[in-house]
């Protein structure tokens, strides 16, 4: 089983971090407008919370995300609460992209994503790899959804 780049925790706790704000400066404007007398530190615990929560989550996840290319699917196993086993058959795979967002560009990270038959959108992507390591994952998910498709009938 491969792991994750640990650069991305840092962009769980950015995003954790992020929220954290927003949640926060909107408490915030409800106290100013409703004038409930909450004061500014209410909403500072609120996201200092928040940021907690959200970085012990960021470390606990990294921990248990794993995948791994078996024979006939990519496999990943994920989640802190709620454990996810997901396993996606070769056969099922219509086309892979890889991603990088303006975090994942500043930490040298990019994701892979996994878009399926059937499906609206993309169905499982693969966060926290390097650029390289992310091409080559596409690469080898696509060479082994082209193998599994089957011969044609005709």
């Amino acid at each position: 089983m491969e792991t994750l780049h640990g650069r991305v925790r840092v962009e769980w706790a950015l995003q954790t971090v992020v929220t954290a704000v927003v949640l926060g400066g909107v408490v915030f404007g409800i106290d100013r407008v409703a004038q409930l007398g909450l004061g500014p530190a209410v909403p500072a615990a609120l996201a200092v919370l928040i940021v907690a929560i959200g970085v012990g989550h960021a470390i606990l996840l990294y921990r248990d995300w794993r995948f791994d290319l078996e024979p006939d699917s990519l496999y990943l196993e994920r989640g802190v609460v709620t454990r996810v086993e997901t396993a996606v058959p070769y056969v099922r795979v219509q086309h892979v992209d890889t991603q990088r967002n303006p975090i994942d560009r500043a930490l040298g990270l990019s994701r892979v994503v996994v878009y399926t038959a059937g499906s609206r959108g993309a169905d499982v992507s693969v966060p926290g790899l390097t650029p390289e390591r992310a091409r080559r994952l596409r690469n080898e998910l696509r060479d082994l959804a082209v193998e599994s498709e089957p011969e044609d009938a005709v």
